[in-house]
């Protein structure tokens, strides 16, 4: 079962298309990351996979073996830039990962099968 929700959806989806329309402030990006990491924790639900956008946030996902001790072994690092951009579909897994742009260690530690995230390419509110 995916995790419950923080980020309210429309307030995610307001700063999204805030930052989509050029506000780089700090409040933004944040509650535009945190949205769009909880969208991915729907999207690929469980606990093999951590996703760390600092300082932003940090999210588990993607079906598999449970780590509960230390750094996971499947782990998944970006700047919020960068994250916004994958989640979009602004730039491509592969050209992030070839640019350096995503450190991904693990074998469960692609993300490709899940990006860009349907409700990031919408533009319309999300009902819970």
């Amino acid at each position: 079962m995916p995790p419950r929700r923080k980020i309210d959806p429309i307030a995610g989806r307001t700063a999204l298309d805030a930052w989509r329309n050029g506000d780089e402030s700090r409040p933004t990006l944040t509650m535009a990351v945190r949205f769009l990491l909880e969208e991915l924790a729907q999207v690929a639900p469980g606990n093999a996979v951590e996703v760390r956008v600092p300082p932003a946030g940090a999210v588990q996902c993607v079906d598999g073996p449970r780590h509960t001790r230390g750094t996971p072994p499947n782990t998944v690092e970006m700047n919020p830039h960068t994250w916004l951009e994958l989640a979009t579909g602004t730039v491509t897994w592969e050209k992030a990962r070839h640019d350096g742009r995503v450190r991904a260690s693990g074998v469960r530690a692609d993300l490709s099968p899940f990006l860009p995230l349907h409700a990031a390419r919408s533009r319309t509110p999300l009902s819970e």
